[in-house]
Formats: structure tokens, C-alpha cells, sequence
């Protein structure tokens, strides 16, 4: 079995193959930690970031009647015209906000729509704030275009609340863009609206983006919480983009269809950088969108019933864990507790993984100031959440910081 720091080191070697910006792509934390465990025999995973519900019966049927009905060529570049029609008239509803087909862009999964997004724009000399946690994709896309970071960290006593204040702060006379994540993946934050209206506000004032992954928009683990978009939060569209997919809505992962959402004018100009990645998304599975869209929400309903009802237990079993420090998250099925200050996370990780079978994902994956933090995933059975914790608990118990 190769070693899995070997292949680390093997893969960040310069090579004359390659463009040196290839350098600025680190290593994924989350990437080393599923490759130890992929070598293991009995490793619970609280590592997923994917939803472990099947994905809904009608939305099954309708990939497969569009590969029987041979629904299999290309679409319209922008995407398959019902699924625009349907987009634009769902988030329309949603958002209370008047959107038509040109304001969408259909593209292989949300990270295709946040590779164009951030791509397209990242050049030398354009500064980009970008929050701390985060998700791990958006960074090295700026830097490998030449962008640069400027990073808000985000504090666990606060549940990894942005202040809009701070962020407001940072903007300078090179700031091009803000990279928001709400809800966020790894800590579950959602910001609430005066924090968005805020910042976009502000952005629109200063002439300066926002680009927004939502891709968690539709989980919410607070009872009657509505969740504030870019797209409803802003005066106008020119200076804002959002991001969301199908894939964590709809446990609809491997389908890989996202969108972005945007002026027309942007909208126009991505479409032909989108020819040139992925040409267009795959057709079968737009008219899976299509039934997800126009089917009943009760699937979606029944999964954030469960997701809260592990949230709450993932709280009580963070509380009681000794050397971690918790919150309450409001979103998505991460929460990212605190190990002790100065602790190695990814060194403990790893040898808890190999200790006790539990795969957890350490805080450095997700930003440079959060190497003390773990990233819990309860996209899990409650059974094996709770035998996870059994035996996390006794192992860090004896652990000394």
C-alpha cells in the first residue's frame, strides 16, 4: 500500500511538466485523512461531506427515463432550457426577487460555478477577503491566478460568526472581491441577515464582489429559520454571485449540477469561459434538477428533520468530550469544536483515526488559523455517531495538551 505521506511528497515535487502555479493547490488535509482510513478495517467516518440519505425515488426516475427516452446530447451552453425555467422560477419564489433564465448558468456541479467565478476574475494586484474557516477551494484558485488573500478569521466563542464590521475593515484599494460560505462548511454558521445586507451593501458602495457559495442554502437546523441569499440581500445583481448545486439539497452529490447566479452581463461572459471547461453539464441530469425542482420539498423537509436531530445530539456529545469546546451550528451537518490552543489537530487526528478507527478532518484543511479544530460531519447514522464519540471520549481523555 503506498504510504500516504509518500504520496504527499511525490506529489508536491517540482516537475518541468507543470506551471508553477500548480504550487499554490496545496496538499487537501481532508485528502490525507481519508486515504489512512481508506487502509483501515472498522473506521467510522465523521469525515463526509456528503449527505448519507438516498437520493429521492422521483428524481432517480427521471435520470432514467431521460437516458431511456435518449435525452443524451448536449444542451444550450447556459444549460437544458426547462432547468433554467425552473431555476429561475423556483429562486424567484424563493427570494422574493424577479429572475429569468439569463440571470443562471448551469455548470457541472457548485465547484465548477466557483472555479469560473474565481477564475475569471483572480488576476495580480486584486485582493480577495476571503473568511477563515472555509472551505478549502476558493484560496488556492485565487492565488494560482496571480490574486491575493486577505483572511477575516472567525472565532469559535462567537460560532464562527463573521463580523460584517471587520470585514468592511479590511476592504482597501485593492480589494476586487469578498468570498462569503453560508451556511459554512466546516462550522456550520449561518450568517443572519443584517451580516449579509451589510456586507453587500458596502461592496456595492465600494464597487467591490461578492461571491457567495451557498451550496447549503436549503439546511437550516433551526426551526422556522429563513436564510438570507446575496440575491435577496442586495439592491441589484451587478455586483454580486451566488453558487449553490443540487447536491447537498437533494442528496443529489455524483449528479454534479450547480449553478451560479448573477447580473445578465456576467452571466454572458461566463457562458463562453463554461464552453471551455466543461462545455455543459451532463444532460440526464438537468432533468433530474428539473423533477427535484418541480417534486414535493418534503424530502428535503424529512432530511433537515434528521440533520437537527443529530445536530442536537452532536452538541450534548461535544460538551461532554473531554479538551473539546463546542457551539451550536446552525447549518449544513459540520460543526468544528476546539481542541486546547497550540494543539496539533492534524497530528491528533491522525492518530486517533489510527487509535481508534474514528476519521474526523483536522481544522488546518479549512484555513490558516484554525490548526486547533477539528471538523466533525454528522452526515452519519445516530448509531454511529454515538460509538464514534464512545470512543473518542475515553482516547482523549488520557491525551495530554
Amino acid at each position: 500500500m503506498v504510504n500516504p505521506v509518500e504520496m504527499e511528497q511525490g506529489d508536491q515535487a517540482e516537475s518541468p511538466l507543470f506551471s508553477p502555479s500548480l504550487q499554490a493547490i496545496p496538499m487537501p488535509g481532508i485528502r490525507r485523512m481519508i486515504n489512512t482510513a481508506a487502509g483501515m478495517d472498522d473506521v467510522i467516518h465523521l469525515s463526509i461531506g456528503q449527505p448519507d440519505f438516498p437520493t429521492p425515488q422521483p428524481i432517480i426516475e427521471a435520470h432514467i427515463d431521460a437516458l431511456r427516452e435518449g435525452k443524451t446530447g448536449y444542451t444550450m451552453d447556459a444549460g437544458l432550457p426547462e432547468l433554467l425555467s425552473e431555476l429561475a422560477r423556483y429562486y424567484s419564489k424563493r427570494y422574493d426577487r424577479e429572475l429569468t433564465e439569463d440571470n443562471f448558468l448551469v455548470t457541472t456541479g457548485a465547484t465548477e460555478a466557483m472555479y469560473l467565478a474565481l477564475t475569471a476574475t483572480a488576476a495580480p494586484g486584486r485582493q480577495f477577503i476571503v473568511t477563515d474557516p472555509t472551505f478549502l477551494l476558493y484560496a488556492p484558485l485565487i492565488r494560482m491566478n496571480g490574486g491575493e488573500i486577505k483572511v477575516i478569521p472567525t472565532r469559535p466563542e462567537h460560532g464562527h460568526q463573521v463580523d460584517p464590521q471587520e470585514v468592511i475593515d479590511a476592504i482597501g484599494m485593492r480589494t476586487f472581491a469578498i468570498v462569503l460560505n453560508s451556511p459554512s462548511n466546516p462550522s456550520g454558521a449561518v450568517y443572519p441577515r443584517e451580516t449579509i445586507e451589510a456586507i453587500v451593501q458596502e461592496a456595492a458602495y465600494r464597487g467591490v464582489y461578492v461571491f457567495a457559495d451557498e451550496v447549503y442554502d436549503h439546511i437550516l437546523l433551526d426551526e422556522d429559520m429563513e436564510f438570507p441569499s446575496v440575491i435577496n440581500c442586495a439592491s441589484d445583481l451587478d455586483h454580486v454571485m451566488s453558487v449553490s448545486s443540487f447536491s447537498k439539497t437533494f442528496s443529489m452529490a455524483g449528479f454534479r449540477i450547480g449553478w451560479m447566479i448573477s447580473s445578465q452581463g456576467a452571466i454572458k461572459k461566463l457562458r463562453r469561459y463554461h464552453m471551455f471547461t466543461t462545455t455543459v453539464a451532463s444532460t440526464p441530469a438537468q432533468w433530474a434538477g428539473v423533477a427535484a425542482l418541480q417534486g414535493d420539498m418534503a424530502c428535503v423537509d424529512d432530511m433537515n428533520a434528521e440533520y437537527r436531530r443529530r445536530r442536537d445530539r452532536v452538541v450534548e456529545l461535544v460538551s461532554e468530550t473531554p479538551h473539546l469546546t463546542g457551539y451550536v451550528p446552525q447549518g449544513a451537518f459540520y460543526i468544528f469544536p476546539s481542541l486546547p490552543p497550540r494543539t496539533d489537530a492534524t497530528d491528533l487526528s491522525l492518530r486517533m483515526l489510527r487509535e481508534t478507527g474514528v476519521c474526523v478532518i483536522p481544522g488546518d484543511a479549512f484555513g490558516d488559523t484554525c490548526g486547533n479544530a477539528i471538523r466533525i460531519s454528522f452526515s452519519n447514522s445516530m448509531d454511529n455517531i454515538e460509538e464514534a464519540f464512545a470512543r473518542m471520549q475515553p482516547w482523549l481523555a488520557k491525551q495530554s495538551f
